[in-house]
């Protein structure tokens, strides 16, 4: 496995901000840029040099700081193919099946549509971590915008290729939102009841639970459960059809 080191922090009001650093080379990547301060207080706090930033997707919450960063640390910039208009002075654009390299570390480059069209998630095999955006968070997924929800539940899919000790970094903090609505839809599940007390702990003691890890979210997030049977009568589906079961989860979801 690839050595990778990781910093989290919070940015605007519940955007999570990522740095991931070589450290054979000393290569360090931003993954999005909510906003700059936190992301350039974050390099100074690790003596670390920003070397790339990796876009997921065009929305102003991951892109805002941008410009100021690029202008601080002359980080090269990639962004996906489909968000080109949106981010314009990419020294990259990434579709399905490229690769991007920091330093030594090596990421698949995977199109996750159904947030939004432009969407792709970042899969560093070597050190199994994967950036998710705002495609797959902890405990929960993201809202749909630009697609059928159809669409997002074929790239939650991609996720489930996954080893379990793989991280999952995400772009927000809705651990706590998440949490109360898993147990709505499945409150007898036993390792998702220890999950959202531990996002309350995490809250009180002003952590996020972010990274999670694969093995984690197939256990407590339901919208990686639509195939149990308890998720498909939760929203009285018993056929079990779990595509079908995805969407009216994420229906209720939006109501929640």
């Amino acid at each position: 496995m690839s050595a990778a080191e990781t910093r989290t922090f919070l940015c605007r009001s519940d955007n999570i901000g990522v740095l991931i650093r070589d450290p054979r080379t000393g290569a360090c990547a931003a993954i999005d840029v909510p906003e700059a301060a936190p992301v350039l207080r974050a390099l100074d706090e690790t003596g670390w040099r920003l070397t790339d930033i990796l876009v997921t997707h065009r929305h102003g919450d991951h892109i805002e700081g941008i410009p100021e960063v690029r202008r601080a640390t002359g980080a090269r910039l990639t962004a996906p193919e489909k968000a080109r208009e949106a981010v314009p002075d990419a020294d990259a654009y990434v579709r399905e099946g490229d690769r991007v390299r920091v330093g030594d570390l090596e990421a698949e480059v995977w199109e996750t549509p159904g947030h939004c069209l432009d969407h792709v998630a970042y899969w560093f095999s070597g050190a199994e971590i994967v950036f998710a955006g705002d495609t797959l968070f902890t405990l929960g997924c993201g809202r749909v915008m630009e697609s059928p929800p159809e669409t997002l539940w074929r790239s939650l899919q991609r996720f489930e290729v996954l080893p379990d000790a793989t991280q999952v970094f995400s772009g927000h903090d809705y651990v706590i939102s998440n949490a109360r609505f898993a147990l709505a839809a499945e409150p007898d599940n036993a390792a998702l009841q220890a999950r959202a007390a531990e996002a309350e702990r995490a809250k009180a003691e002003g952590r996020f639970l972010v990274p999670s890890t694969m093995g984690v979210e197939r256990d407590t997030n339901p919208f990686l459960r639509a195939r149990e049977p308890a998720l498909a009568r939760a929203v009285d589906l018993p056929s079990g059809d779990s595509t079908a079961v995805f969407v009216a989860l994420r229906a209720w979801k939006n109501r929640f």
